[in-house]
């Protein structure tokens, strides 16, 4: 297959946000599963680490439902993007030179506003690139962009640490922010509001049925709970593979020993490897079936990850159940992911879908305000983390009968 011929099936303005997600996301890899370890080195507690990114969470909360209400006025994608670049970069700057914990508070809470304005405007870009194209495979395509760039990211930080130059990653995150800027500032993200529904293919078509939208906006945000309750879910396990599994691994289990910084790290890179190359195959694949498939195959996959990695701390050589551990994720994450994304917009009225973006990414912060809190607890009193895997597991077993409530175009 010809890689320039794939790439061009695209829409260019499908092309512009991939570009955009893949150097945001290069830089970031990093800087958010690496940086436990930057203040874990110099003897951070868990519980300390845990509150930096829970406050980040935190004020990141604010800042997605100012996001999704700017692009409910139709403020520019762009824009919102572009200021959330410049806060990355400050953010970098203070945690480059961070020691004590309240330089590392502020250069959470920088990456929390930061990301809470980044998240919205980029996904809600995704559906207005996709006009005479099916948003189902432009999620994939975009979501794929996200893995590889954060692999790469991890990849290049794991280097870094193996090098003893962890910190390294904030200047390379700065220059990626740097890039983004100046391709923004050449090419602006596609930001067209009209009123939008989907066809039987679920591409983005011209309404002219104003009916459909009229019922949806009744209803709209009760058809959201199922899909918010199973992303709370899915994105309290994604925001533990950030915070709690590097500690995890280099702290170790009741019977699995600690790791190497640089072996733990190459962990993590495995997963998100393994997620670059399964996220468009199985995005596509995804594209072709029920949202309800790929949801039910996401909280399975996930859960059975979480058992597994429980399951490791009960044995001196549960690295390599570790390894194991890191397929299921990479599944998991590969069909939640557009899938997710695509039963919001699908369950959303058009004027209401900042909103909407903004409320299911309050499930990424919620969980990342809560999960680093309660795992740096029980990691420093229990010494392990084995009950709150084995608890992500049973959660994702009880969030399975709210993928049949789940709303989809027929």
């Amino acid at each position: 297959m010809n890689p320039l011929r794939w790439w061009s099936q695209f829409p260019a303005a499908l092309r512009l946000i991939t570009r955009v997600r893949f150097l945001a996301s290069f830089g970031a890899g990093g800087v958010i599963f690496l940086t436990p370890l930057v203040f874990n080195q110099i003897s951070f507690s868990a519980t300390q680490v845990g509150i930096g990114i829970a406050a980040a969470a935190g004020l990141g909360t604010f800042a997605r439902f100012l996001s999704g209400g700017l692009l409910d006025r139709k403020v520019s994608s762009t824009w919102i993007v572009l200021v959330s670049c410049f806060l990355f970069i400050l953010a970098d700057g203070v945690l480059f030179f961070a020691k004590g914990f309240d330089l590392y508070l502020k250069g959470q809470l920088l990456i929390g506003l930061a990301a809470g304005l980044y998240w919205p405007a980029v996904e809600l870009a995704v559906p207005f690139s996709c006009v005479s194209f099916s948003s189902r495979r432009g999620f994939a395509l975009v979501r794929s962009a996200d893995a590889l760039g954060m692999s790469l990211g991890t990849f290049m930080g794991s280097i870094a640490a193996s090098l003893s130059l962890i910190r390294s990653i904030y200047i390379f995150d700065c220059f990626c922010m740097l890039f983004l800027v100046l391709l923004l500032t050449r090419k602006p993200l596609n930001s067209g509001y009209t009123s939008l529904s989907y066809n039987e293919r679920n591409s983005l078509i011209i309404d002219s049925n104003h009916s459909q939208e009229k019922t949806l906006s009744k209803t709209w945000l009760i058809s959201l709970i199922p899909i918010l309750v199973i992303s709370i879910t899915c994105t309290g396990i994604f925001s533990l593979l950030q915070s709690a599994l590097p500690l995890d691994l280099v702290r170790g289990g009741i019977s699995r020993p600690p790791l190497s910084e640089g072996l733990s790290g190459s962990i993590i890179t495995i997963q998100l490897w393994l997620l670059v190359l399964l996220q468009w195959p199985v995005g596509t694949w995804m594209s072709r079936k029920s949202l309800r498939l790929g949801l039910i195959l996401s909280l399975i996959s996930l859960g059975f990850g979480c058992l597994i990695v429980a399951y490791s701390s009960l044995i001196y050589h549960g690295a390599v159940l570790l390894v194991l551990s890191q397929l299921l994720f990479a599944i998991g994450l590969a069909a939640f992911l557009p899938t997710a994304t695509q039963a919001v917009i699908e369950g959303t009225p058009s004027s209401k879908r900042g909103i909407a973006m903004a409320l299911f990414s309050q499930c990424f912060a919620i969980t990342a305000l809560a999960s680093p809190v309660v795992a740096g607890r029980l990691l420093d009193s229990n010494g392990h983390l084995f009950l709150l895997w084995l608890s992500m597991f049973a959660l994702c077993i009880i969030a399975l009968p709210c993928v049949r409530f789940i709303q989809q175009a027929n």
